[in-house]
């Protein structure tokens, strides 16, 4: 047999044997993973950031036994397999990807991306937008409405056209700023955000793994900083600007 199937039928015995033996196991309910299962999906975004591949294959396991696990409490209620899971997805990709298994042509990644969109507009959604959970981290989620947008034809031609708005928000933010207006600064603020990561698809950058990027350097750069004030006997707050930007700029040199 498929060393594949084998493994996954062992996966499928043991959750049966939690579920049955486990006092935490049994206990648990859709509701209560939850929260669980959307750390698990974190931690996976933080071991692909860090390239560990090795904390990437542990972390998908635990998502796969989430899977399995809501799966499993489906099966109870009589409302969903695993087989069906598993089958409904399946089902799913055949009929969103025509140009594999039809006889659609396409002509690169980009109207794939489109022929999906309209797929599920004629499975019976309202709006390409409808796909975008709510839940969602703003950034995320911004990024998501751009990219759903772009493939139903609503997008800017050239990056110096989203550029142009960014800067065009940015004045507005200043306007806004001199006139005091907490909520229309507020607004204004927003605009800005969501131009920059409209911005932000023009040049293939993720503005999530960027934002996150330039945290994680603030971060070793402000320990390096706290660690330098140690070691003079002080605390940043006893420390100038000027004293504080000498070990900053140590940090960047060395490379944090």
């Amino acid at each position: 047999m498929d060393a594949r199937l084998v493994a996954f039928e062992r996966l499928l015995n043991i959750m049966d044997d939690l579920r049955a033996k486990c006092p935490w196991d049994k206990e648990q309910t859709m509701e209560t993973l939850r929260h669980l299962t959307i750390e698990e999906v974190y931690e996976l975004g933080d071991a692909i950031l860090a390239n560990n591949l090795e904390e990437v294959k542990k972390e998908l396991g635990d998502i796969l036994l989430h899977i399995v696990f809501y799966s499993k409490i489906g099966s109870e209620t009589n409302t969903f397999t695993i087989t069906e899971v598993i089958n409904e997805v399946c089902e799913k990709l055949i009929h969103r990807h025509p140009h594999i298994y039809g006889d659609v042509k396409v002509t690169g990644a980009e109207e794939v991306s489109q022929n999906w969109e309209q797929l599920k507009l004629k499975e019976g959604k309202k709006s390409v937008l409808e796909g975008v959970p709510n839940s969602l981290p703003s950034l995320v989620k911004s990024m998501r409405i751009q990219d759903k947008a772009r493939s139903a034809g609503f997008d800017w031609e050239e990056k110096e056209q989203v550029l142009d708005k960014v800067e065009e928000e940015l004045k507005e933010l200043r306007v806004e700023l001199r006139n005091g207006n907490n909520d229309k600064i507020k607004n204004e603020f927003g605009d800005l955000l969501f131009s920059l990561v409209n911005f932000s698809r023009f040049v293939n950058i993720n503005p999530d793994e960027a934002l996150e990027r330039t945290n994680r350097k603030f971060i070793a750069r402000f320990v390096y900083l706290e660690d330098a004030a140690r070691s003079l006997g002080k605390k940043l707050t006893d420390m100038s600007l000027a004293e504080m930007d000498v070990y900053w700029n140590e940090a960047k040199i060395k490379g944090l």
